[in-house]
């Protein structure tokens, strides 16, 4: 028996209907999957009530939770939380207020706030200026949170990958200024290869934080195709009683869907029975 339930992003079956993506991530032993708004909609409010509720009931039949969201604001125009322009940070806080709507509406109860254009360091301002801009816009999100009852997760990002929010430990200093609870810290294996430690001193270092989990190998592919050992990593995770999903989410879309869903999944199982002895 797994020591956790494991989710799969759905844009790694790129061109794949919804019915297709969850009937074959659950006939591969998934019990989760994590929604990227764009292979919804262009934007989240063109996803209507009836089609929501469509997207939630199809992913159900089939066995699944529909977990939540990331990619949040990915492949979108006029959004930036770390805008000098408070018109743009009101904007953008409505736009995630609608995806946190829609996030409940699929039955899910967090987000991934990954998005690294839409968050990169204005150019001119300093770091500090952009994290107070960033503050500003998440402390609007805060009623559409309380609404809903949703997560919003910050994911700290390699210096290769974005320009701010690059480490747990600025992820942690940002939840401290937020200092509500329905913010948390998003946690991604490929991301930490990249951060100031090993990824399960991080794990053990902020575990009080953890809300959410992304498995993937350095190499930016799944589980079990690159050189990252998961024994380290999933053995912190048991250590600090992380209860959540284990989503994979890649950036390697080779050799095709179904063969990362299935030996990314794989791997993860038997690393999960070293520790477990089983």
């Amino acid at each position: 028996m797994s020591l956790w339930p494991h989710a799969i992003c759905n844009e790694t079956f790129e061109g794949w209907d919804h019915a297709r993506v969850c009937s074959t991530a659950a006939g591969l032993g998934y019990q989760g999957l994590e929604l990227a708004p764009f292979t919804l909609a262009p934007r989240i409010t063109q996803c209507d009530a009836a089609t929501r509720k469509q997207v939630r009931d199809t992913a159900e039949r089939a066995g699944l939770k529909i977990i939540g969201l990331h990619w949040l604001l990915a492949r979108t125009e006029g959004y930036q939380v770390t805008s000098p322009d408070p018109v743009v940070r009101a904007n953008t806080a409505a736009y995630l207020g609608e995806l946190a709507v829609a996030c409940r509406d699929f039955g899910g109860d967090l987000m991934v706030f990954g998005s690294p254009l839409q968050r990169k360091i204005p150019a001119g301002a300093t770091h500090g200026q952009a994290t107070d801009w960033f503050i500003d816009t998440f402390r609007q999100v805060v009623p559409h949170l309380e609404k809903t009852g949703v997560r919003l997760l910050l994911e700290p990002l390699a210096p290769t990958e974005a320009d701010f929010l690059q480490t747990a430990r600025e992820g942690d200093a940002m939840l401290d200024r937020l200092n509500h609870p329905l913010f948390g810290l998003h946690l991604d294996v490929k991301a930490m290869c990249g951060d100031e430690a090993a990824p399960a001193e991080i794990i053990r270092k902020h575990y009080h934080r953890l809300g959410h989990f992304h498995a993937n190998d350095a190499n930016r592919r799944a589980p079990g195709m690159g050189e990252t050992d998961f024994l380290p990593i999933l053995q912190a995770l048991r250590d600090i009683q992380y209860r959540g999903y284990l989503s994979i989410e890649v950036f390697d879309y080779t050799p095709d869907p179904e063969t990362i869903a299935r030996e990314g999944l794989r791997h993860l199982r038997e690393v999960e029975a070293r520790l477990t002895g089983a």
